[in-house]
């Protein structure tokens, strides 16, 4: 086991024990008993902000159709989101908590100023170039926001964005690489590309915010072990967004993937077309596989989830809505969901603990 000591990490006001933040993971992969044991343990648990209307067979949303939340009001509910949180503070207390929230939702703002009134901590915005982060935020000075990008370009557009409009920076910036589980930020063929791989964007970002305002680069994607950390922090990195590894333990919301992960093979993790505009990587099976042998359900858009969509145009020419079977995945619907992992899912070989998993990474 490695011996040397983490530094805490600083986050605007907050402070974390380990360098180490859990990747939000949507639909209902983490939420409360996820994020809530991350945060207990010292590291920073994410509770994802997609879908929310599905929580507890979707209790909580206002108006249910088809068996789906109704229109973005609902796929998004405020009153799911902020129990989920409330449950969340049941498990780690006063420890930080983050909430994700992609930028390509429909009703953006409205999330993140319910994240803020629920008790988020940390704000984190990726799929897309969050240059209106700071918009929703206004009335909460201490949440600290935290934009992912792949590039030093895209982080210095935010820079000089939020500069002449807000008169901020961000707190710190999570640099995503190509081989993270969902939705990845770059074109299909440079996900493959020697440049674009996490080592080699680092350095770069790591360099911009030298020249912009120094804050902390949280490299993510791809990352699996202590290895990994320790090689991340000697480019600059300050910590890791890990996603991946969460869902090889035991609190994972959506239990369904306790089952899969430890039965998956490296070939059954692809990178496919999403409605979101990006690729994304997820195991073949569920939707995947129904389209392959025609037997996926017809699309409605039912709940109008993302922009880029327009309501199932997309949808309907990559085969599958992305709302409906996240949806399906998170009730562990094996025919019908989709169900994202990052490129090394296929190393989950046995379930553990949050406990155990956080003690492995820093070395206990």
């Amino acid at each position: 086991m490695n011996n040397v000591s983490f530094k805490s990490l600083k986050i605007g006001k907050h402070t974390i024990k380990y360098p180490i933040i859990q990747g939000g993971m949507g639909v209902g992969i983490s939420w409360d008993e996820l994020a809530g044991n991350v945060s207990l343990q010292g590291a920073l648990g994410t509770i994802s902000c997609v879908g929310t209307g599905y929580y507890k067979k979707m209790h909580f949303a206002e108006k249910v159709v088809r068996s789906k939340p109704f229109e973005a009001i609902n796929f998004y509910s405020k009153n799911a989101l902020n129990e989920i949180f409330k449950n969340a503070r049941k498990i780690c207390g006063n420890a930080p908590l983050a909430a994700n929230i992609l930028y390509a939702i429909n009703e953006y703002g409205r999330v993140v100023r319910d994240a803020c009134e629920a008790g988020a901590n940390i704000i984190i915005t990726g799929a897309g170039l969050p240059i209106n982060m700071p918009e929703f935020t206004k009335n909460f000075p201490d949440v600290a926001l935290i934009p992912i990008v792949s590039s030093a370009r895209a982080l210095r557009i935010i820079y000089k964005r939020w500069k002449e409009k807000y008169n901020r920076i961000p707190d710190a910036v999570i640099v995503e690489g190509p081989l993270s589980g969902g939705h990845q930020g770059f074109k299909y063929e440079d996900c493959f590309k020697e440049e674009f791989q996490l080592e080699n964007i680092i350095p770069s970002v790591v360099k911009e915010v030298k020249i912009q305002g120094d804050i902390p680069v949280i490299a993510a994607g791809g990352i699996w072990d202590r290895n990994d950390i320790d090689k991340f922090l000697a480019l600059g990195a300050s910590g890791v967004q890990m996603a991946t590894r969460f869902l090889g333990i035991y609190e994972c919301d959506a239990k369904a993937y306790l089952e899969i992960m430890p039965k998956l093979k490296k070939e059954d993790i692809k990178l496919i077309k999403s409605p979101v505009g990006y690729p994304a990587r997820a195991i073949n099976m569920g939707i995947l596989k129904a389209m392959n042998e025609g037997t996926a359900p017809k699309i409605a858009c039912v709940s109008n989830c993302v922009y880029p969509c327009q309501r199932g145009v997309e949808a309907k020419k990559v085969g599958y809505c992305i709302a409906d079977r996240l949806g399906d995945a998170s009730y562990g619907n094996l025919d019908t969901g989709l169900y994202f992992t990052g490129a090394n899912g296929y190393r989950i070989d046995k379930i553990i603990s949050a406990k155990e998993l956080i003690d492995e990474l820093i070395g206990k």
